[in-house]
């Protein structure tokens, strides 16, 4: 239940990023608006995995860039899985669509600080 309030939050995320970002768009698989939200979904999805399996791998093995950076290395880092998260998307013919790095960089930023946001809003409280 956990992983589908995540996926929600992270799709609703990032239709507000597509928003703020005029450099990520989505292109849905059809022009209907349930093709548009499942597109939103299925994005999401595939970003929750890549950030899961390739993010821990090169949060690790960048451990001493974290630290030599003081952590800003992170913003490329993101920005790079965004991208790749374009990339896989491209390859099943829909989904999302990057203009370039510097907007894949942005839209990780707005990206997470929005998922942030949401998150303190949706996370329940620990009684």
């Amino acid at each position: 239940m956990r992983f589908i309030v995540k996926v929600i939050v992270v799709a609703f995320a990032l239709w507000l990023t597509t928003f703020i970002v005029s450099g990520v768009r989505l292109v849905p698989y059809e022009d209907t608006t349930v093709a548009t939200v499942f597109t939103y979904l299925l994005i999401a999805l595939i970003f929750g995995l890549v950030n899961a399996v390739v993010g821990t791998f090169v949060r690790i093995v960048a451990f001493p860039l974290y630290v030599l950076t003081l952590g800003l290395i992170s913003f490329i880092v993101n920005g790079l899985l965004l991208l790749l998260v374009a990339w896989i998307s491209d390859l099943l013919g829909f989904g999302l669509v990057i203009d370039g790095f510097w907007w894949g960089v942005l839209g990780a930023l707005v990206l997470g600080l929005i998922t942030w946001l949401i998150g303190l809003i949706v996370r329940p409280s620990k009684d």
